[in-house]
């Protein structure tokens, strides 16, 4: 009699008891199946990776890969937010640039073009709250320098909207008077 923990031993296989069920096509008696035939490395059934290996989470999955080019509607739409994102400061311009600037030909120069205002703007910001500050002590002039800031940044906002809205149409946007600080 063996013992059921012992591994079979190679040699002619002796047939199963009488009653015993019988193992399926490609089995041992013992209960050891070969493995399945090995895919060449990197490749599995139906195109798929295992988690963990190369290939793993590729566009196939439906995840885009990181640093994909963007598609055309993609891009315009990153370059649109990039000029809309004006209207809360230059943070959206700058961010949107950075990351996408290798990834869309549109939204490198539209999101650089806006950066470019946004970074004027909040120059023209300082200089209007300066000169705000210094018409405060003039009479009758303290009221209009109140207002210039508030006009600054009134021209930013219809500025970033048209920008938005030029480039959505499939246009391109240049901000009137914009120092090009980055080329």
């Amino acid at each position: 009699m063996t013992d059921p923990n012992t591994p079979p031993q190679d040699g002619p296989a002796s047939p199963p008891p009488a009653g015993a069920p019988t193992p399926p096509p490609g089995q041992n008696p013992g209960g050891y199946a070969p493995p399945p035939p090995q895919q060449p490395y990197g490749q599995q059934p139906n195109g798929q990776q295992p988690y963990g290996q190369p290939g793993y989470g590729q566009p196939g999955y439906g995840q885009p890969q990181p640093g994909a080019a963007l598609t055309p509607d993609q891009d315009k739409q990153w370059a649109m937010f990039a000029h809309l994102g004006g209207i809360v400061g230059f943070l959206p311009a700058l961010i949107i640039w950075l990351v996408f600037k290798d990834r869309g030909p549109r939204t490198n120069v539209e999101g650089k073009e806006a950066l470019n205002w946004q970074i004027t703007f909040t120059i023209a910001m300082i200089v209007a709250y300066i000169v705000a500050g210094i018409l405060a002590f003039i009479p009758f002039l303290g009221f209009i320098g109140g207002l210039l800031p508030f006009a600054v940044w009134v021209a930013n906002i219809i500025f970033s909207i048209l920008g938005a809205v030029r480039v959505n149409a499939g246009g391109s946007y240049r901000y009137p008077v914009t120092f090009r600080f980055i080329s």
